[in-house]
């Protein structure tokens, strides 16, 4: 049996209590923190609260090696976990059709999203959501600016009068750049793109109106600001991890929740 178990947003407790019944209950448990990675707790926090150890494979040891994996998964109970929900990135799609194709059962166990968690916390209704995006660092997609895909979707999306969730960069083992402008820190190194950084980069393109930051989503003490772009790239939003969210045209209920919940300026916004 192969079961992928989503981890949730932050830390280890984030975990559904049936995920951690198996991950306590495996014979072997294996990781992937290249997709996703949780901003409150380390793999040695995982492995003390569940009693177990975790292999860590990278991206190679998922997609080009993952023997070692589905041998476990044939022979026991082996479990794989992921940041947020199991199946939101294709390479863990890739990985069950893999076990499904040698005759290994599998199971999904689900965890919070980012995306879920955006509408949550901000007030924004979840069905008004367009298209999702990545906004990368300069250095990661070998241009200056925002890439054209980027701005085309957050475009898109508004036409139909659709917000959009924005998700930002992390540059692996790239924390101790000193030139790394809008980024914070995190465990091995990590680079992560902050809201106020990607604010800046969506007005610099020529983005008005209005964004919305969302900080350590799934935490204790997470952080929603919202106000217009420029505006936002000049504030600071506490440690990483970062969401933007780009409204669309606002619902009037929207519109009150963002102003109770991230402090929106009245005015900002009007019009999408």
């Amino acid at each position: 049996m192969l079961t992928f178990v989503g981890l949730g947003l932050y830390d280890e407790r984030s975990v559904t209590v049936r995920g951690r019944d198996a991950v306590r209950g495996a014979d072997r448990v294996f990781a992937e923190f290249y997709t996703s990675r949780l901003a409150g707790a380390t793999v040695a926090d995982l492995e003390d609260a569940h009693g177990v150890d975790i292999e860590v494979r990278d991206r190679a040891g998922v997609e080009r090696d993952p023997g070692p994996i589905l041998d476990a998964a044939s022979d026991g109970d082996a479990v794989f976990l992921t940041g947020g929900d199991p199946m939101v990135s294709t390479t863990h799609a890739d990985l069950r059709l893999r076990a499904h194709e040698r005759g290994v059962e599998t199971q999904v166990i689900h965890g919070t999203t980012a995306s879920t968690a955006a509408a949550s916390l901000t007030g924004l209704q979840n069905y008004r959501f367009g298209k999702a995006t990545t906004l990368p660092f300069e250095s990661s997609h070998g241009g200056e600016g925002v890439p054209d895909s980027v701005l085309a979707t957050i475009g898109d999306n508004r036409e139909r009068g659709l917000h959009t969730l924005v998700y930002l960069d992390i540059d692996r083992d790239k924390g101790h750049d000193p030139g790394g402008r809008g980024a914070g820190t995190g465990e091995h190194g990590d680079r992560y793109m902050t809201g106020d950084h990607a604010a800046g980069l969506l007005a610099d393109a020529g983005l008005s109106g209005a964004g919305v930051v969302v900080g350590r989503a799934g935490s204790d003490d997470p952080t929603v600001r919202a106000d217009r772009l420029d505006a936002l790239a000049g504030g600071d939003f506490g440690p990483p991890l970062h969401l933007l969210v780009v409204p669309g045209e606002l619902h009037p209920l929207e519109r009150e929740a963002l102003a109770a919940f991230g402090g929106l300026p009245d005015g900002v916004g009007e019009g999408g």
